[in-house]
């Protein structure tokens, strides 16, 4: 049966699958290196979901007050409720500098001031003195359209640095070897129906998240967490799934994002009263509290019977206040989305929004060059020979519990370019590869082949409608033990359904029913991974609130989660600790707290 597939073999020094900014920064730097390069995407680069991005990437440059990356390492400790890895953020945070002026020079046309430096805005979270101070200007920005900024310059710095894509090509496997080691990977073309393996010293996933696992989300429909699903079918663990970022505003109803960068320029939140509610919650940085804090502010609001609507669902962002001209020059595809998908020209009127899944802070551990990392007899920092993961689908644990915006746009930049600096140095140009097994692609080719004939009585649709449902209602802003015991007892079953699955569609040439059908099989596990971890961290830290658990527990719950899941759904928990430790001596560690602002 697997002899039925003809396979085209392709050699590389090194593969990049996914062409967001993640895999872009780091296409382009290991072209830049001299590595034979290549990159794998289901979509056209310059429609990876880095276009979204609006509201900017955070530098301590001080372009517009003071500032210092040692501020903005504390502010990413803190809003990581201490669990992020003191050792990767010190080395984001003082690496977003040059790295920052670097995409400056390759072409990023970021906003201005008015002596010529790049423009930064205040954000959530990001402040001065080490929390001390006023907030922090510290997100650059390309007006509110900066991912769209700096996924078009990475794409052009790929091409003028011969880079070579493969564009609709759906990564379908990892092929690992028995020694455990990551070989290349097995990807379908989906414009010809024609199979292709691409062999190669180092894999790099840049797949990004897997928000489409849940029915409301700001992300785009490709974000099915491809990489991690890959991974977890391997045989690795996926960290901290636990922790999924829900952002305080997407358009109500719609899901579209509205950036926080509304609220770095001044834009209020309302509740039914007019109240501006956020003085309540966090009377030292109100609407620019982290988006955690923000989001269960919202929540509260509306439980409490102060929403807004005829269903009292939702709550009010104001702009009105600004003026022409700040929302003209600052925020143009804010005032466009607004009108597109709430029907509010928001010179006039506010916003409807409502906390969405927005970014999952877990994924694929990673240490800060980007290498994949498992435990192995007793190591938690084992590498996994021939295998990276960088932005959305890895966890390097720079955003712990929760993620402040504008981090992950630098995440991606930093760890990519980590990714390319690794590997000039442990990569050998035109390298020989020991031959692969004759078998080595009969693991993924059966599981294609059994997909591509599934007859049984589910559509895809179905299923993965179930799974979204069950995510938005029993993993969400507010969680108890009793709501994701159920979810996790719901989610095994939806999950077992899957065996059940009806592909109506037998060919290989735009199968999009096929496709959906392993975009879906991706989404279940981590699906699966998240809720199961989310029931047995029995403590509330940054985005995960318990509330049978209300506070944080150092003493028990300070460490990462991993979590695998084998073919038949069953679920195993590791940990690994937290590291509290920093890469040099120009920064102390920062000792828990509690977390106020």
């Amino acid at each position: 049966m697997a002899s039925a597939y003809k396979i085209q073999e392709h050699t590389f020094d090194m593969v990049v699958v996914g062409a967001g900014g993640a895999g872009l920064r780091a296409t382009f730097g290991l072209a830049q290196k001299g590595l034979k390069t290549a990159c794998i995407t289901k979509v056209f680069p310059t429609r990876s979901h880095t276009v979204a991005a609006q509201g900017g990437v955070a530098a301590a440059l001080a372009n517009m007050g003071e500032d210092d990356w040692r501020y903005h390492f504390f502010d990413t400790v803190k809003g990581s409720d201490w669990l992020g890895d003191q050792d990767a953020i010190e080395y984001m945070c003082k690496e977003a500098i040059p790295a920052i002026i670097e995409l400056e020079h390759y072409g990023v046309p970021f906003s201005r001031t008015d002596d010529g430096k790049i423009y930064q805005r205040p954000f959530g979270g990001m402040t001065t003195r080490f929390g001390e101070g006023p907030p922090a200007q510290r997100t650059c920005a390309a007006a509110d359209r900066t991912g769209h900024a700096i996924l078009h310059t990475l794409y052009q710095q790929s091409l003028a640095h011969d880079a070579q894509f493969f564009i609709e090509y759906f990564a379908l496997d990892l092929i690992m070897d028995e020694h455990g080691a990551c070989r290349g990977v097995l990807a379908l073309d989906m414009a010809e129906g024609t199979l292709h393996l691409f062999k190669a010293q180092g894999t790099v996933l840049a797949t990004g998240g897997y928000g489409r696992a849940y029915f409301s989300a700001t992300s785009a429909h490709t974000c099915t967490g491809d990489g991690g699903g890959m991974a977890l079918r391997a045989g690795l663990g996926m960290q901290d799934m636990e922790f999924v970022q829900f952002h305080p505003t997407g358009i109500y109803g719609a899901g579209c994002l509205i950036t926080e960068g509304v609220r770095g320029e001044g834009g209020i939140l309302r509740n039914s009263n007019g109240e501006r509610f956020m003085e309540r919650y966090a009377p030292s940085v109100k609407d620019l509290a982290p988006r955690d804090m923000v989001s269960r502010s919202m929540t509260i609001e509306i439980r409490e019977g102060r929403g807004v609507g005829e269903h009292k669902d939702h709550i009010l962002l104001d702009l009105t206040h600004l003026g022409p001209e700040v929302i003209h020059e600052k925020l143009p595809g804010i005032a466009e989305s607004a009108r597109i998908f709430a029907g509010v020209d928001v010179e006039k009127q506010p916003i409807p929004v409502i906390p969405t899944v927005h970014y999952n802070m877990g994924g694929i551990p990673t240490n800060y060059h980007g290498e994949v990392v498992q435990l192995r007899d007793g190591n938690p920092d084992a590498v996994v020979p021939g295998l990276y993961a960088i932005g959305e689908a890895a966890c390097v644990s720079v955003h712990g519990a929760n993620r402040l915006g504008s981090n992950s746009l630098l995440d991606l930049v930093v760890f990519g370019r980590a990714v390319a600096n690794r590997a000039a140095e442990t990569v050998k140009r035109d390298g020989k590869q020991a031959k692969l097994a004759s078998d080595a692609c009969d693991k993924a080719l059966s599981r294609l082949d059994k997909l591509r004939n599934a007859n049984g009585g589910t559509p895809t649709s179905v299923i993965r409608d179930k799974m979204q449902r069950t995510m938005q209602a029993d993993a969400a802003v507010f969680r108890t033990g009793e709501t994701l015991a159920e979810g996790v007892a719901k989610m095994r079953d939806i999950h077992a359904s899957f065996a059940d699955v009806k592909v109506t569609d037998r060919s290989l040439i735009w199968n999009s029913d096929l496709i959906e059908t392993f975009e879906l099989s991706n989404l279940l596990d981590q699906a699966l991974v998240t809720i199961v971890s989310a029931e047995n961290r029995k403590e509330s830290r940054g985005a995960h609130a318990r509330e049978d658990f209300p506070d944080r527990d150092d003493a028990n719950w300070q460490k990462h989660t991993l979590c695998s899941v084998d073919e038949a759904g069953n679920t195993k928990i590791d940990y690994r600790p937290v590291h509290m430790y920093t890469l040099s001596g120009d920064v102390d560690v920062i000792p828990p707290k509690k977390r106020v602002y």
